[in-house]
């Protein structure tokens, strides 16, 4: 099998072939003669679907710098290394069922990621940075049980999210709704208040963590820069995780949203649920204003 799998890799490179295919080789490293010398310049595409991998090599990017795509389902991949933020080319990326707890921030580097699979990981959350990807254009994240929220810069972007989150029991926390015609939406638990176009102004601690995190903003990702003894441990934390950013103007939110509902049929998922037009998409914003003003077509 080694000799097969180094002789596959030898062609490709003295053919400069552009998709690598390495399915089913039952391979748990990453295969060293793919890293080999100068590596493939002119892959493009890598599968390497229901192996045995665990990680990837920190330099991926400068071995296979022209990757476009690399598929990775059906491993026990744990970590993905920060250097997976350098594949400057790539637009779809696919994690799904492997062992993943965290996804690295440096996915956000990824600016032409236009697809991008974490369905039946051990997610827990899902980085800030993703919202960077101006290109992103569909996350796929079920059967994460305990991935329980989702950021709103991603509601218009996730494509099913069932088996997501362990189940809330309504006695042990009092879950926060909105309703829109027949319509009923629960917020995420993390959510304290909903506004309304009603407001006239922002609770107090809402007007002061923003003020935090605009006077911060560069030193926030060092955690060490603003202690405990400076800011209430809940504050501190709250600090480093918005709950969001606003779907209108990408201002980020720490108590208080103020929701939007939109048909699925109005949104540019409409023709990937082949017109189930029962599921809908919420909007996320941060002011009266940017309520009013949000429209998805615009």
């Amino acid at each position: 099998m080694a000799s097969e799998l180094c002789k596959t890799i030898s062609v490709a490179k003295l053919e400069k072939h552009k998709n690598l295919f390495l399915n089913y080789r039952n391979l748990h490293h990453f295969p060293v003669e793919l890293l080999k010398d100068e590596g493939l310049q002119y892959l493009e595409r890598l599968y390497m679907k229901r192996n045995s991998l665990t990680t990837l090599p920190e330099d991926l990017a400068q071995k296979l710098p022209n990757l476009v795509e690399l598929y990775l389902h059906s491993n026990n991949i744990v970590v993905v290394p920060e250097a997976i933020g350098s594949l400057v080319k790539l637009q779809c990326l696919d994690l799904s069922d492997n062992a993943l707890e965290i996804v690295c921030p440096e996915i956000g580097r990824l600016r032409s990621l236009r697809h991008l699979r974490l369905a039946n990981n051990q997610l827990k959350f899902l980085p800030p940075d993703l919202g960077r990807s101006r290109e992103l254009q569909y996350v796929y994240v079920d059967n994460n049980i305990h991935l329980k929220g989702l950021p709103s810069y991603l509601y218009n972007k996730v494509i099913g999210c069932s088996g997501c989150g362990s189940p809330i029991q309504v006695s042990e926390v009092k879950l926060l709704s909105f309703s829109s015609g027949q319509l009923t939406v629960f917020l995420p638990s993390e959510v304290k208040s909903i506004g309304t176009e009603t407001d006239h102004v922002l609770p107090l601690q809402e007007l002061a963590m923003r003020s935090l995190y605009n006077a911060y903003y560069k030193f926030i990702k060092d955690l060490n820069f603003l202690s405990p003894i400076s800011l209430p441990k809940s504050l501190l934390e709250l600090l480093h995780c918005p709950l969001g950013h606003c779907h209108r103007c990408s201002e980020p939110m720490f108590t208080i949203v103020y929701p939007k509902l939109f048909p699925l049929r109005e949104t540019p998922m409409a023709g990937l649920h082949q017109g189930r037009t029962t599921v809908s998409f919420v909007a996320y914003c941060c002011s009266t204003q940017c309520l009013r003003t949000f429209d998805l077509l615009s």
